[in-house]
């Protein structure tokens, strides 16, 4: 009877966990990687984009990429896009920030013709000078690019930090760009949408929308929702 009772208390007790020594990941020394989904669930991926680019959703409705030639000169148009557009950005905000203005007007004082401003310190050159400074930086930095192939990633003098040597990385930081490019470039279409609604930059928008975000928001802005 007691052997009984003692079996049926083993039967009936809660499971004891594990008491062994903790097992690490286990691997056998390959690496599994996923595609990226695609932009419309449901819809097969074009043929013609290739599995290993960056930031590949599948997204080319209108079938722009079928040629290689036309699909590597957009691949190379949209991640120097999106450099310009982080660049944009980030001197859109600093700039506002620091008190100097909003980026919108920044450009005024060609039109009005007052003198280009750095960091709040005039400039000594007129619009002309500054336009042949600008061709010649641009001619030279761009000539230097078709040198190295007319890649959009040449390595060498374009890459100081070493980020392209180490191959085991190099595709994930290129994924990281071209998504911190769109969104950028999503940001920057944001703050022109914005000002011409607001008249306002966007931290001045930010910060009035933080202080009363049920009375200042896209939708009481007068434009974006016209009805309102």
């Amino acid at each position: 009877m007691a052997l009984s009772m003692r079996t049926l208390s083993a039967r009936t007790a809660a499971p004891r966990g594990f008491s062994g020594r903790r097992v690490a990941a286990v691997s056998n020394g390959s690496r599994v990687t996923m595609k990226a989904g695609n932009w419309l669930p449901g819809s097969d991926a074009p043929a013609w984009l290739p599995d290993d680019l960056p930031g590949n959703y599948g997204f080319d409705p209108l079938s722009l990429g079928k040629e290689p030639a036309s699909l590597k000169r957009f691949t190379e148009s949209e991640v120097i896009h999106g450099r310009w557009a982080m660049l944009g950005v980030a001197g859109s905000l600093a700039v506002e920030l620091l008190g100097y203005g909003n980026w919108y007007d920044a450009p005024l004082w060609a039109v009005n013709g007052g003198k280009a401003t750095w960091f709040g310190i005039e400039v000594p050159f007129d619009l002309n000078a500054l336009l042949a400074f600008e061709f010649v930086a641009m001619a030279a930095a761009e000539g230097q690019r078709g040198d190295a192939g007319g890649v959009v990633y040449p390595g060498g003098a374009f890459d100081p930090l070493g980020f392209a040597k180490d191959s085991s990385k190099s595709g994930e930081l290129k994924l990281k760009e071209i998504k911190n490019g769109r969104l950028a470039m999503v940001a920057f279409l944001g703050f022109v949408a914005q000002h011409a609604a607001t008249g306002k930059g966007p931290i001045a928008a930010l910060g009035e929308h933080l202080a009363n975000p049920w009375g200042a928001n896209f939708a009481t802005n007068g434009i974006s929702v016209p009805f309102f």
